[in-house]
């Protein structure tokens, strides 16, 4: 008996069924000796997708771009932005191709887009392709945000073109296959606000409210709702970052999307030692996105996607203006809230948020006065609440005082504690660990890679198989520039 043929993926084109101007049809380039070195199994499995097929020969030509299964309509979207705060009027999807979205087992879709997959007509230049390690670095960054319980776009496959790509030096070339609720950014509202096209800005928020917010569907001021759910996911995104040490290091409007997910893992970085003014990005030469600076860059942001909305708000400017400022008012209160209440939980405090936020802002000073792993200190607080593990605190009678101060205030409500527990992460992906994966991945071996995906899958777990990617870098290990890879 002959067996079945696996099946390919049955593609929705929910965004291609959008008016043309809302994006280009493209072809994606043919990679000349394509090899698969992941598949995202757990999440294929979410996704209703065959792991057996996406390995097929079939599987790997649409991973790479160099085939599409029946039924793709292969896309290359449409959006503007500022970038460190230049006004861009058109960007779009320069190297990346929208195949189709398909049906997650929670009943909403999921895009499917390749990363790498050649030029489109807005390459602007370009040759629309990855190199091999910007691949790794977001399959890597964006799983392991998922596991830590950040709102993120998703990892499905990071596949080898075997074509050599040209950047400062000559590089292997990769396609990521990206997984998202939808690549509908700031940007893209930018994108029509910036050619008076309100036809086409009313077309983007129904579709926005259909997928992301339906409970607005029947809200009485569907625009000003729209714009105060936004800025209340962003808010709580960031503040999210910020509690795992993050730093975007890209925070333009073109990289911030409307469902509130993080999108972009070019020059992303986690912090070692701790200091508010940390940069990675090796293009963030003002620190216009340093760790300190992200709520006021994504307030900012913000501030761009409220002025694409003034035209759905009132006829009247003036009154439209006030419309958005009443609501961008909001971002500063929920965001402290979410921040502090979250190294309230980080470090496992009780009491009420106005008596814990000075404490917590003490905490932070003095880490930053004593350059203290951000990763390490916190969870050595947790190991000390749950198994006795004497604190190792720099020696100053400022800790003296603060260790004393944190005994008071610290929580025995088992409920507290579990918070803190899943708020302390025992792994996170390491920047010299990144890099150390990335330059294997060159040489041709992904063991390394692969071995930290799987370490990064139960960063809140403590595993001795894994006790040497939990630790910080050497001095000659550090990380201090990441890159972009366009």
């Amino acid at each position: 008996m002959s067996a079945l043929p696996m099946p390919a993926p049955s593609f929705l084109h929910h965004y291609a069924g959008l008016p043309d101007r809302f994006f280009e049809s493209v072809i994606p380039a043919k990679a000349p000796k394509p090899e698969l070195i992941r598949i995202n199994e757990s999440l294929a499995a979410e996704l209703g997708l065959d792991a057996e097929w996406l390995r097929s020969d079939e599987g790997l030509a649409m991973l790479s771009g160099s085939g599409l299964p029946d039924g793709a309509k292969p896309i290359a979207q449409a959006y503007a932005g500022h970038q460190f705060g230049g006004w861009v009027p058109q960007l779009g999807d320069g190297r990346a191709i929208l195949l189709g979205e398909v049906t997650h087992e929670d009943g909403s879709p999921r895009d499917i887009q390749l990363k790498g997959s050649g030029r489109t007509p807005f390459s602007r230049g370009g040759d629309g392709k990855s190199p091999l390690g910007p691949v790794l670095r977001e399959y890597l960054v964006s799983e392991a945000m998922a596991a830590l319980g950040v709102p993120t776009t998703r990892a499905l496959a990071a596949v080898a073109t075997g074509e050599t790509v040209y950047r400062d030096e000559a590089l292997p070339g990769a396609v990521f296959t990206r997984v998202a609720s939808s690549h509908i950014r700031v940007g893209t509202f930018q994108f029509f606000y910036a050619r008076e096209d309100v036809e086409g800005l009313r077309t983007l928020v129904d579709f926005v409210i259909d997928r992301h917010y339906p409970d607005l569907k029947e809200s009485e001021n569907r625009d000003e709702e729209l714009l105060k759910a936004v800025i209340r996911r962003q808010a709580s995104l960031i503040a999210k970052w910020m509690q795992l040490g993050f730093i975007h290091g890209v925070m333009n409007t073109d990289n911030m999307t409307v469902s509130g997910e993080t999108i972009d893992f070019g020059p992303c970085a986690f912090i070692d030692e701790f200091h508010p003014e940390t940069v990675f990005s090796s293009i963030d030469r003002q620190g216009r996105y340093a760790w300190i600076n992200q709520p006021v860059a994504g307030n900012w942001n913000l501030a761009r996607f409220a002025e694409t909305l003034l035209p759905l708000f009132s006829d009247d400017r003036e009154e439209a203006v006030r419309i958005a400022e009443r609501c961008l008012h909001e971002f500063e209160t929920i965001f402290n809230d979410s921040y502090f209440d979250g190294f309230a939980d980080k470090l496992g405090l009780s009491g009420a948020a106005e008596m814990t936020r000075p404490f917590i802002e003490k905490t932070l000073g003095l880490m930053a006065e004593s350059s203290v792993d951000f990763t390490v200190f916190f969870n050595s607080l947790t190991r000390f609440c749950f198994e006795g593990v004497p604190l190792e605190l720099p020696e100053s009678e400022g800790w003296k005082s603060w260790l004393e101060e944190w005994q008071k205030w610290k929580s025995e409500d088992v409920e507290v504690l579990e918070r803190m527990k899943f708020s302390n992460p025992v792994i996170i992906p390491r920047n010299h660990r990144v890099e150390e994966a990335i330059q294997a991945g060159m040489k041709g071996d992904f063991s390394v890679f692969n071995r930290l995906v799987e370490a990064l899958a139960n960063p809140y777990e403590e595993c001795e198989e894994f006790a040497d990617l939990k630790l910080p870098p050497a001095s000659r290990e550090k990380v201090t520039a990441t890159f972009c890879g366009t």
